[in-house]
């Protein structure tokens, strides 16, 4: 019988562009309110792998489940079509390196869209929703300015916010941070902060490995297409294994050190 507690599950994820295999043999699970951070080189199929989840690429091979119902295909194999996704995709909010806000919509109809869209909600509901969700990443005042008016911290916040908007059950963030001005990283990674705080399930790709010690219950490092190594956050990266780890981590902390 399947855990209930277990909100994601990846069996076996394979994905391939002709000869090249970018994720061989994925496998990991997720519970609810958990957060796990993918970090390894470029290169290594973090990103891929976050895509894989919501189909916004195709797995070659391999069974993604959320809440025990399998996505992207029917139990006959038959893959679903965009119509027959659509409520899966709402059950999960992703956060990309870039905004990709509507930049001909305020900030507010930015996060009151998905509601409108995804959920079905009314105009007017959906717009209060947006305000207390800009409200929770401390944009409220910026709510009818446009998007081309907010600096490149403020502009994640309201995808973070937009991503909150669908109310799904769990949250995928790509590089949260790493399209931003070094003086702008700070305001995003405490916006997550607070999220973990409220105990929401989030898969995270990040390479800012002190964040990843902060708020990771759980690291998994990938190279090379395949899951090196995993485990609770702090004994992967204070005492890692795998001598893979310890060489990345390594030209991490030589990379700080650089003035």
């Amino acid at each position: 019988m399947p855990d209930a507690d277990i909100l994601l599950t990846v069996d076996k994820l394979n994905k391939s562009y002709g000869p090249l295999a970018v994720l061989k043999d994925v496998s990991f699970s997720l519970r609810r309110g958990e957060r796990i951070a993918l970090i390894g080189p470029s290169g290594s199929g973090k990103s891929t792998c976050l895509r894989a989840i919501n189909f916004l690429e195709q797995p070659t091979s391999g069974d993604i489940r959320i809440d025990g119902q399998l996505i992207g295909r029917h139990a006959n194999g038959r893959r679903m079509t965009d119509a027959e996704l659509a409520p899966q995709r709402a059950e999960i909010g992703m956060v990309f390196q870039h905004f990709h806000l509507w930049p001909h919509l305020s900030v507010e109809a930015n996060v009151a869209l998905q509601p409108r869209k995804v959920r079905g909600l009314a105009a007017e509901r959906a717009a209060e929703l947006a305000a207390g969700l800009l409200a929770k990443v401390h944009l409220a005042h910026k709510a009818g300015d446009m998007p081309s008016r907010l600096s490149g911290g403020q502009q994640q916040r309201v995808a973070i916010a937009r991503a909150l908007a669908q109310q799904p059950k769990l949250l995928l963030f790509d590089e949260p941070t790493s399209a931003l001005d070094p003086e702008l990283v700070g305001e995003v990674l405490n916006v997550i902060k607070e999220l973990a705080g409220e105990g929401r399930s989030m898969l995270l790709v990040t390479h800012e490995i002190a964040f990843a010690r902060e708020v990771a219950d759980r690291i998994i490092f990938m190279d090379g297409g395949r899951i090196v190594e995993e485990g609770p956050a702090r004994q992967v990266l204070d005492h890692p294994r795998e001598a893979r780890l310890r060489q990345f981590l390594s030209s991490l902390s030589k990379e700080e050190a650089r003035p």
